[in-house]
């Protein structure tokens, strides 16, 4: 079978920093709408006025009328199941078959957190010369492009701070999905949060402190049940887009310093086989990467995105005899 061909999933006019720009535009779109849509009440549940808003309207369970003996209890079950478990049980269909067949696009396009994993990650990276603390060698001191990057000590002035500020925004955020957003902004502008406001932020602040600083991509893999479950999907079907290997070349990788494996967010390998990829988040950094270093090469970048036959042979290979593998 011939090399894997290129599926176009997103609308990507150019490869490699274009295409991570659009990235990180809509990544910075969506984290805006996180913020405000509790303000604009397009999304948040209020504790005070007991019922949900969604798009500009309250959003009842209609529980009301069984209150007040309008309706019997056959029907305030039906009206839960209707208006509660049916929309989230559609978006979260909506959600899962995107990942089944695109993998977890959410996570690597649009989530707040990841934007946030990937943010923190750069600076931790000026820091230390490692994107995380748990990592066990520096990363090489330059990006696939070869601009080089220097490490100091100083940019933990910035790391730490940065990481408390998104903590702090994050906590405050949440909040205003729970409590009338105005009041919470009123209140804190005013200097004069409520008790239980000002426990919910520093509990808040200091817990997502912590995991911006010490757990970013370690959450995203292990502990994120929206990540688990497009994961999942997205395994189950073999025909899925993928970040293809094209193995007869191995040999070109010899000149590369495995750009591919250092800026992967995750810290997976892209050139392994799919299981090992399970939490990959399609964020195509390692692809940009791989365009980057291998501008030259006639034959074209050895990473990139497959789906349908060509998913399956880049999985098939893997699975062939090691004598006939080819693997860097």
């Amino acid at each position: 079978m011939g090399s894997p061909r290129v599926i176009p999933i997103v609308p990507v006019a150019s490869p490699g920093r274009p295409r991570q720009s659009l990235r990180r535009w809509a990544q910075a779109g969506f984290f805006v709408l996180f913020v405000l849509a509790p303000v604009f009440d397009l999304l948040r549940f209020d504790l005070v006025a007991g019922h949900a808003w969604l798009l500009g309207f309250e959003w009842h369970a209609g529980l009301e009328d069984f209150t007040r003996g309008g309706i019997d209890a056959p029907g305030a079950v039906a009206r839960v199941i209707g208006r509660v478990l049916l929309p989230i049980l559609g978006v979260g269909a909506l959600l899962l078959w995107v990942a089944w067949r695109w993998g977890r696009l959410y996570c690597g396009w649009l989530c707040p957190h990841f934007s946030v994993v990937e943010t923190i990650n750069a600076y931790m990276r000026r820091a230390t010369g490692r994107p995380s603390l748990w990592e066990s060698r520096s990363l090489p001191p330059r990006e696939p492009d070869g601009t080089p990057v220097r490490y100091d000590r100083a940019w933990w002035l910035v790391t730490v701070p940065l990481a408390v500020g998104f903590a702090f925004v994050w906590a405050v955020v949440l909040l205003t999905y729970l409590l009338p957003p105005f009041q919470v902004y009123g209140h804190l502008l005013a200097g004069a949060p409520t008790r239980n406001e000002f426990i919910f932020i520093t509990a808040g602040t200091l817990v997502l402190s912590a995991e911006f600083l010490f757990a970013r991509h370690l959450f995203c893999r292990y502990a994120c049940a929206v990540g688990l479950f497009q994961s999942l999907a997205w395994m189950g079907n073999r025909s899925a887009m993928v970040v293809g290997f094209t193995r007869d070349r191995a040999a070109d990788c010899a000149s590369c310093y495995s750009a591919c494996d250092h800026v992967c967010p995750m810290r997976l390998k892209p050139r392994n086989i799919k299981r090992a990829m399970f939490t990959c988040t399609q964020c195509a950094q390692c692809v940009s990467a791989c365009e980057t270093t291998q501008r030259d090469n006639p034959e074209g970048p050895l990473l990139q995105w497959v789906a349908g036959e060509a998913a399956r042979h880049n999985e098939a290979a893997f699975n062939a005899p090691k004598s006939e593998r080819k693997i860097p």
